[in-house]
């Protein structure tokens, strides 16, 4: 315990860089959910602004579409987001996309964090447990326990019930040592396997991964309910 202890204290002034991936198509929103209104402002906005008010934060490169790169840039530079360091233009899939966010880092970066553009009510919190804990593990993902009963289904007829105490819901911000990272998802594109999580390129590399803490509030804006549910997380933080 004392050598966790130490470490963490050591990492009390450490800053990383984090690869936003904003370039989705948003599909199930209908429109594009990064620039939809969420009290006031956009949701992309809303997410840059969390993560630029972490102290932990040094810089943030974010990935978006080719048609909306303009777009995204004037939203970094109207609303002085200063640790908005590029811009870059994103890949077919959500690897590809992570990776060209991961060849514009800082070369001396001693930690990377990939988020999702469309987590706008993530907290300093999650964000410094999951850098610690990748400082101490190499590879962290915040989680929450499942409070829903989980089935495994096969053409509409359940298979089995999961034991839900096994299971957890994996967030972003997901944490790691660049060198790792950035060779599981070079890895991933070579072979053609598209991961829509980030640590499970790793976990495939045999790497492990530790849980951090995760937040129920740290929801990922997905299909039109999901925007009064973030403004209700939002007047309840006083906004």
């Amino acid at each position: 315990m004392k050598k966790i202890s130490d470490t963490i204290r050591k990492l009390k002034n450490t800053t990383c860089s984090v690869v936003v991936v904003a370039a989705g198509s948003s599909t199930r929103m209908g429109e594009d959910k990064l620039f939809m209104d969420l009290c006031g402002k956009p949701v992309l906005e809303r997410t840059l602004r969390a993560l630029s008010d972490c102290q932990c934060v040094d810089e943030i490169v974010l990935v978006t579409r080719e048609e909306i790169l303009e777009k995204a840039a004037d939203l970094c530079h109207d609303n002085r987001l200063a640790k908005v360091t590029k811009v870059v233009i994103g890949g077919k899939s959500r690897n590809e996309s992570a990776l060209a966010g991961l060849s514009e880092i800082r070369r001396d970066a001693k930690l990377v964090l990939i988020h999702d553009g469309a987590r706008p009510l993530v907290t300093e919190e999650i964000v410094r447990d999951a850098m610690h804990t990748a400082a101490l593990y190499k590879c962290a993902a915040p989680a929450v326990p499942l409070t829903d009963t989980v089935k495994e289904t096969d053409d509409g007829s359940v298979v089995r019930t999961l034991d839900r105490s096994r299971l957890a819901a994996v967030q972003t911000p997901q944490a790691f040592v660049p060198e790792i990272i950035k060779a599981a998802l070079t890895l991933a594109v070579k072979n053609g396997v598209d991961y829509t999580d980030d640590c499970a390129a790793v976990e495939a590399m045999g790497v492990p991964v530790r849980l951090s803490a995760g937040s129920p509030e740290n929801i990922k804006i997905t299909r039109p309910l999901d925007i009064p549910t973030a403004e209700a997380i939002l007047r309840s933080r006083g906004e």
